[in-house]
């Protein structure tokens, strides 16, 4: 046992070690900074001008020449649309030359002067790639961002890609927050520090199997030492209350140290109103009707704090430690609903009334911590990365709720109800990652890696009664609820490139051990499940100007902790929500095959298969007059569609941006409700999203964008969502050298992106009106200070599993 030993610490001594051999580095970039990635960059012996190597730079702009002799050597660097640089350098030890600026080639055309710039979108084999570095939408903030990029919908509090929620990663990093959180963290950063948005419909093995597309915001990189920082802020005014997000942003880079900062705030309060009307159907007869006006006003103040510290060892080794803390204050959590309903009998004779008042504090502790380590092997692209990270969510919640039943005509209530619900949920995860990058050509790669998650969550509800003025605990509606999840997972992938083709395919496996148990009624479920998620990207450039692509990849939905527990959460007398710990895994199969046409111009045919899908489906209790909101499985879901995108220029200062989809969705279920029969929807849908975006001034500081979007009606598994559509106006003004901008706007001016719901099948009649403050001014600001030419390595940590944490009902 001890050569081994002896033989294993030689090799990793060897692998830490310094090379003897000459070493020559250095970084390209354009005229504001930015790094030029994959330019070209050849080595000439200035003697006999032989040929010694060539290379490209990395994504940050830096090269390297290993292995070099003592010698005089030219150096010439050239990327298209920038003017050719070259340089001699007398070498007799390692060096680093430092930063070589590549300045933008003019070319005279028919008198007609053109600037070449890198595109805005590119079509890579397994990816779209907005490039924000080139879009004026770089001042935003990154939701603002989101909501211009290609393929991506933001709405109604959700963010879609192709019908479905996406997974957000930044920096290959995975961001798991609720939907809400995850939009209130993105609206706290600014998006001035954003390389671009990656747009990944099916994702590839390296990314987990869990949830369908990834959007991936890539940041950009410290280059030159020093500090800045930003202030920015946003108000919102809707039709019933102000919105506010403040916030600071620093960046500090010395050699070695890479640091960053950010701080957001944000207080609001959101109106809803909503009404509702059930009819209770016996033996296909309405036998009685409600009729409910609902209010709620939602008070919310969180506190955001993003923070990442990154330090280099040497060239080849550097960790990394970065942290995220969400804080929401229960004095500043909460929330009030009011709601009068009306009871009919048959005949629609008003029959009683009872009005609900419910009364919500809420608090939530969302920490996550994350150790990174990297080495960089001394074959150029070669790697090994190596993460832990911790989460600890913490979120508890007290509710009041009264309800006074009166007959008609009456003030006196002829019976009173109080109850009173604490529930509370704490969340321990621990996850340990892996992954080793091996380049095994010029533009082949191979990757594989492991991953291990351990989660452990304990759910309390406590629900209290009143007998006879005294508060007691009501034992039949109390539980803890004990649930521990263990994820194992390994992956391999292969790309290459050739001259025309790009391929890129891999196999994740993931083994499952999951046990939940409710400890009120001594009841434990176990289940275990091995799962393989292949994936296979294809890409022929058939000319320079149009590409035709393919990918297919399977990916899994697990349920939500809060989907898992059995209990039943009581919103008032009479409508509670459920979960289920038998409720299975979804499994997509997703297929997409697209054209791009004239570099600018996508269509993408897709086909998605959903085996087992959860739903939160509401079920009318037709006997005991009850509304039952169930987290359950339904038995599966079809979609297809042609999408069509484009985001080209128009005319000099006009560009314009283009998403329409025209699909179908079908989705079949069991009627919990209506004698578990099986129970088809099926529905032809369009969407629709037009951007333009105009530059009113000589110097572009002045910009304009005029968006539309229409959604057609839709089904929701077996709800039917009305038609909205909405037009918004945003005009921008760049100060002061591009420090500082402000911006005024109108988001759906005309009040149109309301919508009402219908489920309505067997003996299931619900229908809802709502009403949301969707039509909002909108006032921005944001000032950078500090080294204007300083980029940052913003790097948002690994919160992995996350976006299971939390699963609230809007």
């Amino acid at each position: 046992m001890l050569r081994p030993f002896l033989a294993y610490i030689l090799f990793l001594n060897t692998l830490f070690s310094f090379s003897q051999d000459i070493i020559l580095t250095g970084t390209v970039v354009d005229q504001s900074n930015l790094p030029v990635a994959f330019s070209n960059i050849v080595l000439y012996s200035s003697a006999d001008v032989k040929l010694i190597n060539g290379t490209t730079s990395d994504e940050n702009g830096v090269f390297q020449f290993k292995n070099l002799t003592a010698n005089t050597y030219t150096v010439i660097i050239s990327f298209l649309g920038f003017e050719e640089q070259s340089m001699v350098i007398d070498l007799d030890k390692t060096k680093n030359i430092g930063v070589i600026v590549l300045k933008e080639k003019l070319e005279s055309l028919d008198g007609v002067t053109i600037i070449s710039k890198r595109p805005t979108v590119k079509r890579m084999v397994d990816r779209l790639v907005f490039n924000v570095e080139n879009s004026t939408l770089s001042n935003n903030n990154v939701l603002d961002v989101l909501k211009h990029t290609p393929g991506v919908l933001v709405h109604d509090g959700v963010i879609t890609v192709k019908q479905s929620t996406p997974t957000v990663y930044i920096n290959d990093r995975k961001v798991h927050l609720s939907s809400s959180e995850i939009q209130q963290l993105l609206e706290g950063t600014t998006a001035s520090n954003i390389k671009s948005i990656e747009v990944i419909t099916s994702p590839p093995a390296k990314y987990e199997a869990e949830g369908g597309a990834v959007i991936n915001i890539v940041t950009s990189k410290n280059i030159i030492a020093g500090y800045n920082g930003s202030v920015f802020g946003n108000y919102k005014q809707g039709s019933e209350y102000p919105k506010y997000s403040l916030g600071t942003s620093h960046f500090f880079k010395t050699d070695k140290l890479n640091t960053y900062f950010n701080y957001s705030g944000n207080p609001r309060k959101d109106y809803r109103h909503n009404n509702e009307s059930i009819n209770f159907i016996e033996n296909d007869e309405n036998t009685t009707s409600w009729e409910t006006d609902f209010k709620r006003t939602r008070k919310s103040s969180n506190h955001n704090i993003n923070a990442n510290i990154d330090y280099e060892l040497n060239s080849n080794n550097s960790l990394g430690f970065s942290t995220s803390i969400l804080v929401a204050p229960r004095k500043n959590s909460k929330t009030h609903v009011n709601s009068n309903t009306d009871v009919f009998g048959v005949g629609h004779v008003l029959d009683s009334t009872f009005n609900s008042m419910n009364r919500l504090a809420e608090e939530t502790f969302n920490m996550a911590f994350t150790l990174d380590y990297i080495h960089k092997f001394k074959k150029e692209g070669e790697k090994l990365l190596a993460s832990a990270h911790h989460t600890n969510y913490d979120f508890s919640s007290f509710q009041d709720v009264k309800t006074g039943y009166f007959l008609p005509n009456e003030t006196t209530a002829f019976r009173n109800n109080n109850f009173q619900t604490f529930s509370s949920q704490n969340i321990e995860l621990f996850t340990g990652q892996i992954d080793y990058e091996l380049p095994f050509s010029k533009s082949g790669q191979f990757e594989t890696g492991a991953k291990v998650s351990s989660i452990n969550s304990e759910s309390i509800l406590t629900q209290y009664i009143f007998e006879n003025g005294e508060k007691v605990v009501d034992l039949q509606m109390s539980d803890t609820f004990l649930y521990d999840e263990l994820n194992y997972a390994v992956y391999s992938s292969f790309s290459n490139e050739w001259e025309k083709w790009s391929l890129k395919s891999g196999l994740r496996v993931e083994y499952t051990d999951i046990t939940g148990n409710s400890l009120s009624t001594n009841t434990v479920n176990k289940r275990d499940y091995m799962k393989f998620f292949p994936s296979l990207h294809v890409l022929n450039r058939l000319n320079e100007n149009n590409d035709i692509y393919f990918s297919y990849n399977k990916r899994i939905y697990r349920p939500r902790y809060s989907e898992l527990n059995p209990f039943k959460y009581f919103l008032n007398d009479n409508a509670y929500i459920a979960g289920d710990p038998d409720l299975k895994p979804q499994i997509d199969d997703v297929f997409t095959l697209g054209y791009t046409f004239n570099k600018d111009y996508t269509f993408e045919l897709y086909y998605r298969y959903e085996n087992n899908p959860t739903l939160e489906i509401t079920f009318q209790d037709n006997e005991e007059n009850i509304l039952k909101y169930i987290n359950t499985n339904i038995d599966h879901s079809v979609s297809y569609g042609l999408d069509f995108m484009t985001y080209t220029k128009l005319a000099k200062r006009w560009n314009i941006y283009v998403l329409s989809s025209l699909f179908y969705y079908e989705n079949e279920f069991y009627a919990l409700e209506s004698n578990n029969e099986l129970t088809q929807n099926e529905k032809w849908s369009l969407y629709g999203n037009v951007v333009n975006y105009f530059s009113l001034l000589k110097d572009n500081s002045l910009n304009l964008s005029i968006s539309y979007q229409y959604i057609s009606p839709l089904f929701n598994g077996p709800t039917l969502v009305s038609s909205r559509h909405g037009l918004d106006l945003n005009i921008k003004k760049s100060l002061w050298n591009n420090k500082a901008s402000v911006s005024l706007g109108f988001v759906d001016m005309f009040n149109n992106q309301n919508f009402n719901t219908s489920t309505k099948y067997s003996n299931q009649d619900v229908n809802t009106i709502t009403r949301v403050e969707n039509r909002l001014f909108t006032f921005g600001f944001n000032y950078k200070f500090g080294n204007a030419s300083l980029k940052n390595n913003q790097r948002q940590i690994d919160l992995e599993e996350r976006d299971r944490l939390n699963s609230k009902k809007d």
